[in-house]
């Protein structure tokens, strides 16, 4: 095997590792501590959210910037480096090749549209979110000649990108004063607390389509010509699956 081969495989390995941990953890804040929270009196908060969530966001942020990192250096040095994400590789560009690092650019344009009037509306939010990766899936197979997995590629880092800035930028900095809130006082502004709750529920129904994602673009069993209907399918029942979590985890009681 060539040097090449190795870093593919301890990288891959690094990528899903870190991964496992960002994502558990995002799943454990909203499917189980939400709601466990939501029942504790303001002493018990005292006691509880100052020991607990400073050590669970300690793993769920360096969670998340090592899957960040390792997927970077996935892009860059495997997948870049020999076009696959490009149906034919020969049509290789700087064009092409700035076109397909673009996902960098999109957390602070999706930071923008949150912040918006239109981000206030949850529904309408999800719904310009939706029509925007698919439009951008769309593009990139039939104007640009991006191959399956390389579309697949863009939209997985595009959600990766967003879910860690939302970590670090974000979450984490409004997670740091509510904590500090419920210890010293006094309380977080609601905004930050609205803000840290929402950016983490985007993330939740992101992380689903991601994974997909990371899956998928191993395999080309599912290209074809209906690879933009097929992400759309998967978005719209993974997002339907998320979405019924939050219900069960609404209704799930302790002993």
């Amino acid at each position: 095997m060539e040097a090449m081969d190795y870093m593919s495989i301890l990288l891959r390995w690094l990528h899903i590792g870190a991964g496992v941990l960002w994502i558990g953890l995002l799943y454990f804040f909203n499917f189980v501590n939400g709601p466990f929270a939501a029942t504790m009196d303001g002493e018990t908060k005292k006691k509880v959210v100052p020991e607990l969530m400073p050590r669970a966001l300690y793993f769920f942020r360096w969670g998340a910037a090592y899957t960040w990192l390792t997927g970077i250096l996935l892009l860059g040095l495997v997948y870049s480096m020999s076009h696959i994400f490009l149906i034919n590789p020969s049509d290789s560009s700087v064009t092409t090749t700035l076109l397909f690092w673009s996902f960098l650019i999109m957390p602070p344009l999706y930071d923008l549209l949150a912040k918006s009037a239109l981000g206030k509306n949850p529904k309408v939010f999800a719904a310009i979110c939706f029509l925007l990766v698919i439009g951008i899936m769309y593009l990139l197979e039939t104007a640009h000649g991006f191959s399956y997995r390389g579309s697949l590629m863009y939209v997985g880092a595009m959600f990766g990108t967003t879910m860690a800035y939302n970590v670090w930028m974000r979450i984490w900095p409004s997670q740091r004063k509510i904590i500090n809130g419920i210890k010293t006082g006094p309380p977080a502004d609601p905004a930050i607390v609205a803000l840290a709750g929402a950016r983490s529920k985007h993330n939740t129904y992101m992380s689903v389509p991601l994974v997909w994602t990371m899956i998928n673009m191993h395999s080309v069993a599912m290209a074809g010509q209906c690879n933009t209907l097929i992400m759309a399918g998967v978005i719209l029942v993974g997002w339907g699956l998320v979405f019924l979590m939050y219900k069960k985890a609404a209704a799930v009681k302790g002993f």
